[in-house]
């Protein structure tokens, strides 16, 4: 029973940590994990009925109609994953951003292949998903950002858009955030420094959105469930232009704070130890992703 708790709580901490990232999604890890479909079933069953058993103090058969047990172990290693892992992210983009961004590109290359070989059948509809998907994450990429805006409302509505983006592989929470201009300000200066005026009003809006959003998304995954994986799929190849290594800062001053708004990519001109490292950290991506694949079919066989 422990085992299978702490394997939750390990695939958690990949959800959480995705999630902290720009351009990656916490969505992707748990769909590689094998814990996707679960994970959204199980945050929809917080219903009538289940307020209906809470009401008659019915704990355990609570518990066990919202699959309690699973849903602390992972969000418990989401919780402490973005506590912690906020603060090395800080760090590692700031000393080492080639080598970090190239970890990241490996590994949600590596996924496009590990969540797009669950398709069952590629037909012609479900190709044209897949590349419907892949411009609607590129162009997404591209977006100008907005200026930081640390209003109750706004912080809301980041929560709403963010956690829906969190939980849809291929879509990153973070880079919606860096869009709506509040990264920053809530996902490093919130989150390190605990500031509750900002981040109560995030998890206010997260809560909504990821119950409503998680109803929608469980219908169809099961009615269409190709062409959602599919849409997934070019989510998450989309985002690659994201993740590229080698890029300069745009930055745009607010105030007196100056927010990165966008990248200028480029390509290496010199075949130096940089970029082999670079190419080893990314070889190091698509490793993890293939132990992350290998652990989620194993627990399956369990």
């Amino acid at each position: 029973m422990f085992k299978q708790w702490l394997v939750l709580f390990v695939k958690g901490l990949g959800v959480g940590a995705a999630n902290v990232i720009p351009g990656v999604s916490g969505g992707t890890i748990a769909l590689i994990t094998g814990i996707f479909e679960k994970l959204i079933d199980s945050i929809k069953s917080f219903n009538l009925t289940a307020l209906k058993l809470v009401f008659k103090a019915d704990f355990k058969g609570f518990a066990k109609y919202v699959n309690l047990d699973f849903l602390i172990a992972v969000f418990f290693g989401v919780a402490v994953s973005i506590l912690t892992f906020a603060r090395v992210l800080d760090y590692l983009f700031t000393n080492y951003p080639v080598y970090i961004w190239s970890y990241f590109f490996g590994l949600i290359m590596a996924s496009v292949f590990f969540v797009g070989k669950t398709i069952s059948r590629w037909s012609v509809g479900v190709i044209l998903i897949f590349i419907i998907g892949t411009g609607i994450a590129g162009a997404i990429s591209i977006l100008p950002a907005a200026a930081e805006n640390s209003s109750f409302w706004y912080l809301i509505l980041c929560g709403v858009i963010a956690v829906c983006s969190m939980i849809l592989p291929g879509l990153s929470g973070s880079f919606v955030l860096i869009l709506m201009g509040n990264y920053k300000l809530v996902m490093i200066d919130a989150v390190n420094n605990l500031d509750l005026m900002i981040l109560l009003p995030v998890v206010i809006g997260a809560a909504v959105g990821l119950l409503g959003f998680s109803y929608f998304l469980s219908w169809i995954f099961k009615k269409y469930k190709d062409q959602t994986i599919a849409l997934l799929t070019g989510f998450i190849l989309g985002s690659l232009a994201i993740l590229w290594p080698w890029k300069h800062e745009i930055t745009k001053a607010f105030g007196e704070k100056v927010k990165v708004v966008g990248y200028e990519r480029f390509l290496p001109e010199h075949f130096n130890t940089e970029v082999m490292l670079a190419i080893g950290y990314a070889i190091l991506g698509i490793v993890s992703i293939w132990l992350l694949e290998k652990l989620a079919q194993k627990k399956t066989k369990d």
